[in-house]
C-alpha cells in the first residue's frame, strides 16, 4: 500500500465523517424542533431524487477531470454549503425552526443535502483511483481499505451527531463542519497524485454521454446484471433501513440503541480489514455471492426469536459481510471497464443502487403496519406460529425480516447459476490473464 493512498483514506475518512454527520443531525434537529414525520419523509424523498439523479453527472465529471481536483472541487462546494448552514442558522429568530413551513428550515435542508451529494463526487472517484494507483493484483485489499474507512465514517457519525444536536442544536455541527472541510481541502493540496493526462479533443469521450455509459454496461457480459443484482439487494435492504430502528426499540431503550449500533457498527471496519488483509481469493465475484448468501442466512434467523443477543451477534455479522460485497463489485468494475470511463460507470451503478434501498423503506412501512403487524398480533399468522415465533407489533416487524431474508437468499442462488453471472466470471478471467500475459 503505498503512502498516496494511506493519504487520500485519511482525507476522504474525514470529509465522509464530516458530510454524513451534518446529514444526520439535520434530520436529527427538523425533527426535533418541528415534531413532524412529514418532514423526514420529505428530506429522505429529496435525498433519494438527489443520489438517483446526481450519479450520472458526478460520474462524467469524476471521468473528465483530475480525480484529485474533483475531490477538491467536492470539498469546496461542501465548503461553501456549510458556511452558508451556518450564517443561516446563526441569524434566525428563536423558534423559527419550529415551523414545518419555515424558509429557513427548508433553506438550511437543501444546502445540507447540496453539501452532502458534493461529497458522492469522492465516493466515485476513490475507486478510480485505486485502478490507476495499484496494479490489477493489488486492488482487491485497496478496496478493503476503502471499505474499512466507510465503515469507520459510519460508526462515529452514528455516534456523535445525535450527541452534538443534544448539546447545542445545529451549532457545534456546523461549526465543526466548516473546520473540519476547510482542514480537508488544505491538507488534499499537499498530496500528489500521480494521474494520467485526460483524454480531449478528437476521440475523446465528453459530456454525461448516458446513452454511451449504457451501451458500455451492456456491452461487458454479465456487467448490468450484476448492477440489476446489486439493485435488487439494496431493495430489499430498504426493509432495514424502515423496520430496524422500530424492531430495536421495542427492546430497550433509544440510549442502549444507539450504544448497540456503534457496536455492530465496528463490522464494516473488520470486514475491511479482513479484506485488506486477505484480498477476495481472486474470484471477486463468487466472493460477492457468498457473502450474499451469508447475510441473507443471517437475515432469516436473527428475529427468529426475541433476543437481544440474537439480534446483537447477527447485525455484526451482517455488517462485516457487506463491505465483502462493495468490494467486490469494485473490483470488477475496475478490471473490466476501461479506467477512462470508470466514473461514469460507477456513477450510473450509484445512482441506480442507492437509489433503490429508499424507496423500499418508503413502501415498506405502511405494508408492515397494515399487513404483517395485524397479522402476528391477532391474525392468522398469530394463531399459525404465533406459540414459537411469538406475537405482537414486534414479530409482526420480524417476520418482515425472515421474509426479507428467504426472498434474498433465493433470489442469490438463481442469480450465481445464471448465464449473465458466468459470462461475467469469464470475462474477468480472460482480463486477468491479458493482465498478467498468461
Amino acid at each position: 500500500m503505498n503512502k498516496t493512498f494511506h493519504a487520500l483514506l485519511g482525507n476522504n475518512l474525514v470529509a465522509s465523517i464530516t458530510n454524513s454527520t451534518v446529514w444526520f443531525a439535520i434530520i436529527f434537529y427538523a425533527y426535533l424542533q418541528t415534531e413532524s414525520v412529514l418532514v423526514n419523509s420529505v428530506l429522505g424523498g429529496m435525498y433519494l431524487v438527489a443520489v438517483a439523479l446526481s450519479g450520472f453527472w458526478l460520474g462524467s465529471f469524476v471521468d473528465q477531470h483530475k480525480k484529485k481536483t474533483m475531490m477538491q472541487v467536492s470539498s469546496l462546494i461542501s465548503l461553501v454549503a456549510f458556511a452558508l448552514c451556518f450564517v443561516i442558522y446563526q441569524t434566525a429568530a428563536p423558534g423559527e425552526f419550529a415551523q414545518v413551513d419555515s424558509p429557513r428550515l427548508w433553506a438550511l435542508a437543501v444546502l445540507v443535502l447540496l453539501g452532502m451529494i458534493a461529497g458522492s463526487i469522492r465516493s466515485i472517484a476513490m475507486p478510480t483511483l485505486v485502478t490507476i494507483l495499484f496494479p490489477p493484483e493489488g486492488r482487491e485489499r485497496a478496496n478493503g481499505l476503502v471499505g474499512t474507512v466507510f465503515g469507520v465514517a459510519f460508526l462515529v457519525t452514528s455516534v456523535i451527531s445525535g450527541l452534538l444536536v443534544g448539546h447545542s442544536g445545529m451549532f457545534l455541527v456546523l461549526l465543526l463542519a466548516v473546520v473540519a472541510t476547510a482542514v480537508a481541502i488544505v491538507h488534499l493540496r499537499t498530496i500528489e497524485v500521480p494521474e494520467p493526462k485526460i483524454a480531449r479533443g478528437k476521440g475523446a469521450v465528453n459530456g454525461v454521454d448516458l446513452r454511451g455509459t449504457y451501451k458500455l454496461i451492456l456491452g461487458v457480459p454479465g456487467l448490468a446484471a450484476l448492477i440489476l443484482f446489486t439493485t435488487f439487494n439494496n431493495l430489499l435492504g430498504g426493509v432495514f433501513m424502515a423496520l430496524m430502528d422500530p424492531y430495536g426499540l421495542s427492546m430497550m431503550s433509544v440510549e442502549a440503541w444507539g450504544l448497540l449500533w456503534g457496536l455492530v457498527s465496528s463490522g464494516f471496519i473488520i470486514g475491511g480489514l479482513v479484506i485488506a488483509r486477505f484480498g477476495l481469493g481472486g474470484k471477486p465475484l463468487r466472493a460477492l455471492f457468498g457473502a450474499n448468501l451469508v447475510i441473507w442466512s443471517i437475515s432469516s434467523v436473527f428475529t427468529a426469536q426475541a433476543s437481544v443477543v440474537l439480534l446483537t451477534a447477527g447485525l455484526l455479522i451482517y455488517l462485516a459481510v457487506v463491505p465483502f460485497i462493495e468490494a467486490a463489485e469494485q473490483t470488477i468494475i475496475q478490471k473490466v471497464v476501461p479506467q477512462s470511463r470508470q466514473g461514469r460507470v460507477f456513477g450510473f451503478a450509484q445512482s441506480v443502487e442507492l437509489a433503490a434501498a429508499p424507496l423500499t423503506a418508503l413502501l415498506i412501512g405502511p405494508l408492515a403496519e397494515f399487513f404483517f403487524i395485524p397479522f402476528m398480533t391477532d391474525g392468522a399468522g398469530a394463531e399459525l406460529i404465533g406459540g414459537w415465533f411469538g406475537t405482537g407489533p414486534a414479530r409482526g416487524m420480524a417476520l418482515v425480516f425472515t421474509v426479507t431474508g428467504l426472498v434474498g437468499f433465493v433470489v442469490t442462488v438463481f442469480a450465481m447459476r445464471s448465464r449473465p453471472a458466468r459470462l461475467l466470471a469469464e470475462r474477468y478471467a480472460m482480463k486477468s490473464s491479458a493482465d498478467t500475459g498468461e
